[in-house]
């Protein structure tokens, strides 16, 4: 912001000769790792519990697509293909002073995503409840048939709503399940697990970055390369096993 100040200052209001923000060096910023990382059965039984609310298409889509919570929550139906499995990211939804914007994805990009037919099959289940809600309140229903998530009146989501529902759905697991707790995830984890789980079963970076929308591949190795020195810890024995039978 401060370099496109001074640009303009000097471009425009011809009050700087030059501008000195040129001349500095932008700090490296540190990738951190991931946060908590569930299993896949971790990951299995938090959907099994969540399974009962009604926006359980929503963390199944999460986990299973690797989008993040604003590009879900800006999904329209004309963006999903149920015959075709898929869904097309297009924008994103968030909030600013206390109002719900949409705008364009992170990467300034869309991207399809495609389905496996089990979550296709989630969709349909939801597609039909929420079909069910429009119905049952007629005049009083709010947001037309555009949005895939919405609230119980059909307003589209605010960001908050499944970010402060996931621990109450992780709570509620963990009273039904004193033996077999689920450690404390944030929403955006799912994300991770996704991406981990597919970088950990071989499918290649540039295919997970696609999933994800990052706009470059290297992103995808910064942000997991604890998972890329985990497949190349076994590359070797890979290698000998395909050579030698």
């Amino acid at each position: 912001m401060l370099r496109k100040a001074l640009t303009d200052a000097v471009l425009v209001d011809e009050l700087l000769p030059n501008n000195p923000a040129e001349r500095a060096k932008l700090p490296r910023t540190q990738t951190t790792e991931p946060g908590m990382i569930w299993t896949s059965a971790q990951l299995r039984a938090f959907l099994s519990t969540a399974q009962e609310h009604r926006l359980y298409a929503f963390f199944h889509l999460a986990a299973y697509t690797g989008a993040r919570r604003g590009e879900l929550l800006n999904l329209r139906w004309t963006n999903v293909g149920l015959d075709k499995p898929q869904i097309h990211i297009t924008g994103t939804a968030a909030v600013i002073d206390r109002q719900r914007v949409e705008g364009t994805t992170k990467s300034g990009r869309s991207r399809v995503v495609s389905l496996d037919p089990g979550t296709a099959k989630v969709l349909r289940a939801h597609r039909a409840r929420q079909d069910e809600e429009r119905l049952r309140l007629g005049e009083s229903w709010k947001g037309g048939n555009a949005y895939v998530f919405t609230t119980g009146w059909g307003d589209p989501l605010f960001p908050d709503t499944p970010s402060s529902l996931m621990p109450k759905l992780i709570k509620t697991h963990n009273k039904q399940n004193p033996i077999a707790q689920l450690p404390h995830a944030r929403l955006h984890d799912l994300r991770h697990i996704h991406a981990t789980t597919l970088l950990l079963a071989g499918v290649p970076v540039h295919v997970v970055a696609a999933r994800l929308g990052h706009a470059d591949p290297a992103i995808t190795l910064r942000v997991y390369a604890h998972v890329i020195h985990e497949q190349a810890a076994t590359a070797a024995e890979i290698f000998a096993r395909e050579v030698c039978g």
